[in-house]
């Protein structure tokens, strides 16, 4: 559901992505990828930006996601490319939590500025 106000959206509880995991889920018409690193939760886009695969089935590696298709990889927190066959960096989303919530402001990339 879409806060309409503020542009946030709940994308799943924390119970469904267990600490080292991630996981992709619809929220409305987009895909995103939610990780657990340690307790830190993370959202970003789920489809790597070099083929249309779903990071949510690729490897982590401390805070690196690796794309299951080309091994391309990128930073979780920041979204940045960390490995090629990637050339452009992933989008990330400013994660909330409440209660036992996870949303992602659409509006916000992880670093909290505007998008």
């Amino acid at each position: 559901m879409v806060d309409e106000a503020d542009g946030i959206v709940r994308v799943c509880s924390k119970s469904e992505v267990p600490p080292g995991s991630a996981r992709a889920f619809a929220v409305g018409d987009k895909t995103l990828a939610v990780y657990n690193i340690d307790g830190a939760f993370y959202v970003t886009d789920d489809e790597c930006t070099h083929a249309a695969a779903s990071l949510a089935d690729g490897m982590i590696e401390g805070d690196v996601i690796e794309c299951c298709m080309h091994m391309g990889a990128f930073h979780i927190p920041t979204g940045k490319v960390m490995q090629p066959p990637c050339e452009v960096p992933l989008r990330t989303y400013q994660v909330v939590l409440r209660g036992d919530g996870v949303f992602a402001d659409l509006k916000r990339n992880a670093a909290g500025e505007l998008q």
